[in-house]
């Protein structure tokens, strides 16, 4: 029997649009979606919408555990499994696997994030019988054959290698981990170059084996499917996974706190800054006042303060942007930006002299009622396809917010008043800034390159 609990949700005609993975023309029929907590027969759970505007279904679905589940000598083992998991498994090797999905035109992917091992599915309802027992198979019996298994480690390690000459991914790289020392969230998610040549076969199944169970597993699916179907599906699909995952503990980390600042010398064109500090939590009762206020700061794209005063005033940068990031037992705010190595120390005054009149000043009114705006109306374009709405779904689950979020998120912004966004400005950014700044320095950067040959000429 299926169970389900419907929550009514009856809102602006645009969230019609939500509910296709095209964008689709809202009708008056649309106008109440229901977002349903629905239990397979078997006990899987799942947060769905049923529409049958067109003949697609989108599912996302994640297991606790992630990046964080990786050994300590071995960081980029969760990675491998998402690349491999799909190359190949129940009686179809690699290439009659892809050929199925790419036949039927069915979108599968997995991804590690540092709290969850993630999936996504898509494809035509009149698929999903294949669909779903393609998913099926890669998560219950992949092969992780020698043959794959060394064509994924060589694609992984060449874009490792790339990275050595990255100035943003090697800014992020140790912004990271002098945020989080030691902690699996200062580890690199997708390895490095010392650890992925040693990650085995049975580091994989083991990795299998203690992630991927069910009393983690947290699901979405948005499109053309009854509740009914649904269930059945479900517990094909993900019935005959382990009942409990065997996770290894993962302490809650305070982020490190700034000032801090750190160049590393790299002799590329442009200089990259990488720039944050310890954040708040999504259950942070602050956490709303917080992403008002950080949407004015740096997350407003050209509207935001930082873009004005760094792009705009001083073209001192082609962008500049800062983020809220939170995570199961951390939370940080994370900024980055490139600017010309001559210009490097001016571009860091800038963002931290803004970000300083930001912690002791705060917003003024008329910036936060537009930030407001800004946000509720938004909302619904952010998830005007059934994949974005399923997405959305899913991390509102991973986040542990009630299923009527979606209703209740306009009022929870509105509700944000001057003080708590200037508290909150206070303690996002009154300590300063831990700063990572990767590129030539200053006197590198006045002097000409070397001369370089001329390419022969073809003859």
């Amino acid at each position: 029997m299926i169970y389900v609990r419907t929550c009514t949700r009856r809102v602006a005609l645009i969230f019609a649009a939500c509910l296709a993975i095209t964008p689709l023309l809202s009708t008056p029929s649309q106008a109440a979606a229901k977002i349903q907590h629905l239990i397979s027969p078997g006990g899987i759970e799942a947060w769905f919408v049923q529409d049958a505007t067109v003949p697609l279904i989108a599912m996302e679905f994640a297991f606790g555990g992630g990046a964080s589940q990786d050994p300590a000598d071995k960081p980029g083992v969760g990675n491998m499994v998402a690349s491999l998991i799909d190359e190949g498994s129940g009686d179809l090797d690699s290439n009659t696997y892809h050929e199925r999905l790419d036949r039927r035109a069915i979108e599968l992917n997995f991804n590690t994030a540092r709290d969850t091992f993630r999936g996504s599915l898509r494809m035509l309802k009149d698929n999903k019988d294949e669909a779903f027992e393609l998913l099926r198979t890669a998560l219950t019996s992949p092969h992780f054959d020698s043959t794959d298994v060394e064509r994924i480690r060589a694609q992984i390690i060449s874009g490792l290698r790339r990275d050595t000459s990255n100035p943003t991914a090697i800014a992020s790289r140790k912004f990271l981990e002098a945020m989080f020392g030691d902690h699996p969230y200062g580890r690199q998610a997708n390895g490095t170059l010392e650890s992925i040549p040693k990650i085995d076969v049975a580091d994989m199944k083991d990795y299998v084996r203690r992630v991927l169970a069910k009393d983690t597993l947290r699901i979405a699916v948005v499109g053309d499917v009854d509740p009914v179907t649904l269930g059945k599906m479900l517990d094909q699909t993900f019935g005959g996974l382990p009942a409990k995952a065997s996770l290894t503990p993962v302490a809650d980390v305070d982020a490190a706190k700034p000032p801090q600042r750190e160049f590393i010398p790299l002799d590329v064109p442009q200089t990259v800054v990488t720039f944050g500090g310890p954040g708040i939590k999504r259950h942070d009762p602050n956490f709303m006042a917080g992403y008002v206020v950080n949407h004015i700061l740096g997350g407003g794209g050209l509207s935001s303060r930082l873009y004005r005063e760094v792009r705009e005033k001083r073209g001192l940068a082609y962008s500049v942007s800062e983020s809220l990031l939170w995570m199961d037992h951390s939370a940080i705010f994370y900024g980055n930006t490139g600017t010309r190595a001559d210009r490097a120390g001016e571009t860091v005054a800038a963002i931290d002299k803004e970000i300083r009149r930001m912690a002791e000043d705060g917003p003024t009114q008329q910036e936060l009622d537009e930030a407001k705006s800004y946000l509720k109306g938004s909302q619904m374009l952010a998830l005007d396809t059934s994949s974005k709405l399923a997405s959305a779904l899913l991390q509102y689950q991973l986040d542990k917010l009630p299923i009527d979020y979606i209703e209740k998120r306009n009022a929870i912004v509105d509700a944000v008043t001057l003080d708590e966004a200037k508290r909150a400005a206070r303690r996002l950014w009154g300590q300063g800034l831990l700063t990572v700044i990767v590129g030539r320095a200053p006197q590198a950067a006045a002097q000409p390159a070397a001369a370089t040959p001329p390419a022969p000429k073809a003859n």
